[in-house]
């Protein structure tokens, strides 16, 4: 009698999706940030603007830090059988990164996917900045092109040290490039400025062995054919409520692109629980035929999002959200 082959580990579902491999059993599930960790561990986020004395620290006190970090980030996908576990940058020292990530790994192994950030691409400029920046596009497009330049050479050395060290298993690119409407950047200009960028550093991850997920909220269909020609593992977040609908965008690219998101964080603030349930089940539905689907919201767990909500969704899917055999 042949022997049943072993489970899939967490991380191995989460790269089969990432591949569009076929799956049995629950189509796997994270979040780029959770946000509410106070209400059901009694910790505040990690963040690094809550360690600005981190370098007066001692050495002894930085550790304690770090392993309380880890230990949160390993409560998070446990508490809510998550796949990934993504470790945003701490002070933007990739040193320090990498020390938390291997506290991670020294109490769960290899069970989850972990990912870091990693966009050299240029999104939308702040507030603060736009002004210049729109300058900046019309008289000096250039210095743009330039400043992306050093940025990708500045995540491929990040990307070469964490190849080299281990741990690592990919990267969320998380500039964003639209607003509800459309891109900020007209197609034109996105496929001039940012899209060459994006392909050149999707293609490098890939040849270090690691896996990209592209994020971007807002509708991203007039930039959707730029995006998967870039060649990222996945997008996140198929954001509804800029009326990006999953069933298009997985009839248009399922076949190439990986998908992650879509469940409405509006309604999650405001929308009645039906209408909750309603998304969620629209994303399990839409996102999970052929494989090629991780479950999420369509931005992140965040602050002010009740808990009760994002419970609400998480039986869905362990109910709902199962490929057969």
């Amino acid at each position: 009698m042949a022997k049943k082959a072993p489970a899939m580990t967490p991380r191995e579902r989460f790269r089969a999706a990432l591949e569009r491999k076929p799956l049995t059993g629950r189509v796997p599930t994270f979040e780029l940030v959770f946000f509410l960790t106070m209400e059901v561990f009694g910790k505040v986020h990690p963040n690094h603007r809550n360690y600005g004395q981190w370098d007066q620290m001692e050495e002894r006190e930085r550790e304690l830090h770090r392993r309380d970090i880890a230990g949160l980030y390993v409560d998070i996908a446990e508490r809510f059988d998550w796949s990934a576990i993504y470790m945003v940058s701490f002070g933007g020292s990739t040193a320090e990164v990498l020390r938390i990530v291997d506290l991670i790994r020294e109490r769960t192994g290899d069970r989850y996917f972990i990912l870091v950030p990693g966009d050299p691409t240029t999104g939308i400029p702040s507030g603060k900045n736009m002004e210049n920046f729109c300058a900046m596009l019309a008289d000096e497009p250039q210095r743009i092109k330039d400043a992306q330049a050093q940025k990708l050479a500045r995540c491929m050395e990040a990307a070469e040290a964490y190849r080299k060290h281990g741990g690592i298993d990919g990267f969320a690119m998380c500039s964003d490039y639209c607003l509800n409407h459309g891109p900020f950047l007209s197609p034109a200009q996105f496929g001039e400025f940012v899209a060459p960028v994006l392909a050149e550093a999707c293609a490098a991850y890939r040849s270090m062995g690691f896996y990209s997920i592209k994020h971007t909220d807002g509708n991203i269909m007039p930039i959707l054919d730029q995006l998967v020609q870039a060649r990222p593992d996945a997008l996140h977040s198929i954001d509804p409520q800029a009326g990006v609908d999953i069933a298009e965008v997985k009839r248009l690219h399922g076949n190439r692109v990986c998908l992650v998101g879509n469940v409405n964080c509006g309604l999650m603030d405001t929308g009645t629980d039906a209408e909750v349930a309603a998304s969620a089940r629209y994303a399990l539905k839409h996102g999970m035929p052929g494989g090629g689907y991780i479950f999420s919201t369509s931005n992140c767990v965040y602050t002010g999002m009740r808990l009760a909500r994002y419970e609400l969704i998480q039986e869905i899917w362990k109910k709902e959200g199962n490929y057969p055999g």
